[in-house]
């Protein structure tokens, strides 16, 4: 059995979970509502204030099916309970961010400023020199913040670009003079 596919997935308080046909799963919370279509192989139950998923044989197929579709219905899950956010720094002189309404505009360097709009159900807060991305769906927050780091990835020689909080940027030693 799969470690991580055969277990429940606890409801909290607030949160309703609901099945439809060919495996639709809607997730309604505090903070909004969520809806996925799941591969039709696995079987998904709500038992009491619980969601099981099992599947239907040991196929490798299958066994990868199992733990994916649990982690997607407890990401949905703890996506309209808590929610999600990513955290993004800038470094470099001059690099810096603001927000004119629902739009990040980002100077990096470019002859131009870089202007993203943010997508349906995400925002985004600009702090000094950090970006912060919130929003219930994990996906979402993780492609759009993939996208702005995008603009320009940090370089490893001075470390300049914007990178995740958490991101550990493995530095280069620079060019050495001849004698």
């Amino acid at each position: 059995m799969s470690r991580i596919g055969r277990m429940p997935i606890a409801i909290p308080a607030g949160v309703t979970v609901e099945l439809a046909e060919n495996n639709k799963v809607t997730v309604k919370g505090p903070k909004g509502e969520l809806s996925r279509v799941l591969p039709a192989e696995m079987e998904i139950k709500v038992e009491g204030e619980e969601v099981v998923v099992s599947r239907p044989n040991d196929l490798k197929k299958m066994k990868s099916l199992h733990g994916l579709t649990r982690t997607l219905i407890a990401n949905m899950v703890k996506g309209v309970t808590d929610g999600y956010e990513k955290v993004l720094e800038i470094n470099g002189v001059g690099y810096r961010a603001q927000k004119k309404g629902t739009t990040l505009v980002l100077s990096l360097g470019y002859s131009h400023p870089v202007e993203m709009e943010d997508p349906e159900g995400l925002t985004t807060e600009v702090k000094e020199n950090t970006i912060t991305v919130k929003g219930i769906d994990k996906e979402k927050v993780g492609q759009f913040a993939a996208e702005i780091r995008a603009k320009r990835s940090p370089e490893p020689y001075k470390g300049k670009g914007i990178k995740y909080a958490d991101e550990v940027i493995r530095r280069k030693v620079g060019k050495t003079g001849k004698k």
